[in-house]
């Protein structure tokens, strides 16, 4: 790649090498959104180069393989014959016509914005900046990052004095920014990632016009808005729309179990509304990437603006509160059975954040586990995706799968995450006890069931 020789230095240039997929991208972080992104990109004849700062992702790749469940071995080849690649050599950037950002964006210990992964990586990014190169943050966070935090990075620590353009000032020394914030749904087999609308939402008009361009030759559709903040704001807003609803039925999944009602049965009676109710549905907590972590990004932000979010908050609270909720109710059940938490045996079903994915990000199972291992409980876990579980950056567990056999030995079966690979009939009919927090044996009648 040390041979490339063409250098976009102007906006009519580089648009034409997008429409033309002679540009070259890069995608910087290849997890859970950037690999499939660059393999979007690949399918569609551009060249593209993944950027990760995670030695054992670029040899995995580099050998053809795959370490995500979802992405087979075969999508990585296919790609690797279209010329995909990946690296750690960031010096690499400079041959690069747009630079697409996916890394994590966490809540710190106290629940605040963690952007040390975008900042280093912009950082990284910076020395080897040049004209002309389109670079897009696709990391959700909170509106103002785009501009007030990365822009800066990029022309202070760049090398040849280059800023960002913008309306007022085009000299022929600028580079462009956007903001596109993923719309990643792991385990969603009923749409299809290009069929997924992308927002975008440039520093000037052309960085706009550029960045359409540029996710309209993967995309069926783009949103162009007015700002990067406007862009990051409605990101912000979809995963707070879901946080929202989700600690709405979790409140009354509780109030339910009090009132001896099935909320779940409730909930499919209000959806056959056809209008004004969207179902969503009660569980152990919030997991992933977004709806755990993104009310609190605004929630922080909204402080500099002497502003209390406090619908919110509350909704936060009381999604973080479920796992203990989890707790309560497997101290209850086990009562019931004249035994307590301290000394029993449990096996928790499922360690994924939702069903039929190999994602534990701010998975709820995670947190439900060291509050039973907290009481002295004898934990175990099942689950497909995860032979193993050890270190993350809120657990330290160092547990293996344990395979599904003897049921009868645990004082309780929890399923915290309901894949579809259980057989749940056979599971309530081994075990002596199922607390079930996903509503996965419904149908099945057993005095052994405890739903919470």
């Amino acid at each position: 790649m040390s041979d490339y020789s063409v250098i976009t230095s102007s906006f009519s240039e580089l648009k034409n090498r997008i429409e033309t997929r002679e540009s070259r991208v890069a995608v910087i972080g290849l997890g859970y959104v950037g690999l499939p992104l660059a393999l979007l990109y690949a399918e569609q004849k551009f060249s593209v180069t993944g950027f990760d700062i995670d030695e054992r992702k670029i040899s995995t790749l580099a050998k053809g393989g795959s370490y995500i469940f979802r992405i087979p071995a075969t999508d990585i080849q296919a790609a690797q014959a279209q010329g995909f690649r990946a690296t750690s050599d960031y010096a690499l950037l400079r041959e690069m016509d747009a630079i697409i950002i996916c890394v994590p964006t966490p809540l710190n210990e106290y629940h605040e914005p963690d952007l040390s992964f975008i900042t280093n990586t912009t950082h990284a990014i910076a020395p080897h900046l040049r004209a002309g190169q389109l670079v897009v943050l696709e990391s959700t966070t909170y509106p103002g990052t785009t501009e007030e935090v990365m822009v800066p990075i990029l022309e202070k620590g760049n090398k040849t004095g280059l800023k960002a353009a913008r309306s007022s000032s085009k000299n022929g020394q600028e580079f462009y920014v956007a903001f596109s914030p993923e719309r990643e749904d792991p385990g969603n087999q009923t749409v299809a990632r290009r069929d997924i609308p992308k927002v975008v939402g440039g520093l000037d008009p052309q960085a706009s016009e550029l960045a359409a361009a540029l996710y309209g030759s993967i995309f069926n559709r783009v949103v162009r808005v007015s700002s990067p903040a406007a862009a990051e704001m409605t990101k912000l807003l979809e995963n707070i729309y879901r946080c929202v609803n989700i600690a709405l039925v979790n409140e009354l999944k509780m109030l339910s179990l009090r009132m001896g009602l099935d909320i779940w049965e409730v909930i499919d009676a209000a959806a056959t509304k056809p209008f004004g109710f969207q179902p969503f549905y009660p569980g152990p907590g919030l997991g992933g990437h977004c709806i755990p972590v993104d009310p609190f990004y605004l929630s922080w932000k909204a402080k500099e603006w002497d502003f209390r979010t406090r619908f919110i908050e509350l909704a936060g609270e009381i999604n973080s509160n479920m796992p203990y909720h989890v707790l309560d109710s497997v101290a209850k059940a086990l009562n019931q059975h004249k035994k307590a938490l301290n000394g029993a045996k449990v096996l928790v079903l499922g360690l994924a954040y939702k069903k039929d994915i190999d994602d534990l990000r701010e998975s709820p199972s995670l947190t439900i586990i060291e509050l039973l291992q907290k009481e002295g409980t004898q934990v175990s876990y099942n689950d497909p995706y995860f032979p193993t579980v050890g270190r993350g950056r809120k657990y330290d567990l160092q547990m293996k799968c344990t395979p599904l056999e003897n049921l009868g030995q645990y004082d309780c079966v929890l399923i915290v995450t309901d894949h579809s690979d259980y057989d749940y009939q056979r599971i309530v009919r081994e075990a002596q006890l199922v607390v079930d927090t996903r509503n996965a044996t419904r149908g099945i009648q057993s005095p052994k069931i405890v739903r919470c």
